[in-house]
């Protein structure tokens, strides 16, 4: 029975999540959450669906959220794939006509049939490759000219961001005081490249736990192929292990973006999963 999450199901959800938790291939886009407690506040605000055996046990989960222009699928997540199809078909019933994303790591073919078999197509493929500690090659001193930052303002910030790539698109519609609360948390490692007193690049790293993640690494078009990228990455991957809780660095790239996997390669760094982005266009809409 394909039934709305009740408050009750939260166990049976996070056992579907530490399944998923257990193997790489089975990756979807997911709550952060791991109790149950911690589910019901993420939650708020979604559309959750669950299906549900005889005796009322969660046998599987999806949810929608609103995303960028349209909404975010999350899931859908079973143990038996069997039922993935009509989970996902009941999700799409309160899509409101709106483009649908998803998010499947590569290897989750279960997954990925019944998306396409819904009408999902595939947009890219993001990789993601790892360096561990002990790893990092030796981190060249910055030329007289150049120089590095751990903070920098709101419009410098915009402004590298917006320069870097059209589809960073989200975090320019962010408020003052979302900006600024981004830029100050702990959370957050910049690595900014001045040449001058000029920004041309940054690095931004979010730390969590074990794991850095490098979410962005940029050099403004007119100030690339200086070898302004390999400086950013090593800095920042220095700078991030100088946390001693940090065990790994993880950066991504997507499949059209050969001169950042050479650099990444180059670097150390090895590779560790793929993940396949995907939409469902609203009805009347090319894909």
């Amino acid at each position: 029975m394909i039934r709305t999450l009740q408050a009750s199901d939260g166990p049976d959800v996070i056992s579907l999540l530490s399944w998923m938790d257990d193997a790489p291939e089975r990756e979807v886009f997911a709550p952060d959450a791991r109790t149950p407690e911690e589910l019901a506040l993420e939650n708020t605000g979604k559309t959750c669906l669950v299906v549900a055996d005889d005796l009322g046990s969660v046998t599987a989960f999806a949810a929608l959220s609103p995303f960028q222009d349209g909404l975010l699928l999350e899931g859908p997540l079973s143990e038996t794939p069997e039922g993935l199809p009509k989970l996902l078909s009941a999700a799409l019933q309160h899509n409101d006509n709106q483009s649908v994303y998803a998010f499947a790591a590569r290897d989750n073919l279960p997954v990925r049939g019944a998306l396409e078999a819904a009408g999902f197509s595939p947009m890219h493929t993001t990789d993601f490759y790892r360096l561990t500690r002990g790893h990092l090659g030796k981190v060249p001193e910055l030329p007289e000219n150049l120089s590095l930052a751990g903070r920098t303002d709101a419009q410098t910030y915009r402004s590298l961001y917006h320069a870097a790539e059209d589809t960073w698109s989200e975090r320019l519609h962010w408020s003052e005081a979302q900006m600024l609360t981004h830029l100050h948390s702990p959370d957050v490692q910049l690595s900014v490249l001045l040449r001058g007193g000029k920004a041309v690049g940054f690095a931004e790293t979010e730390l969590d736990g074990e794991l850095a993640r490098m979410t962005y690494l940029a050099v403004h078009p007119a100030e690339r192929g200086q070898g302004y990228g390999k400086l950013l990455l090593l800095h920042a991957a220095q700078a991030a292990f100088d946390r001693p809780e940090v065990r790994a660095v993880q950066v991504r790239a997507h499949d059209h973006e050969g001169p950042a996997r050479a650099l990444y390669a180059h670097a150390g760094f090895l590779h560790c999963r793929s993940v396949v982005t995907y939409v469902l266009e609203p009805e009347g809409e090319e894909a």
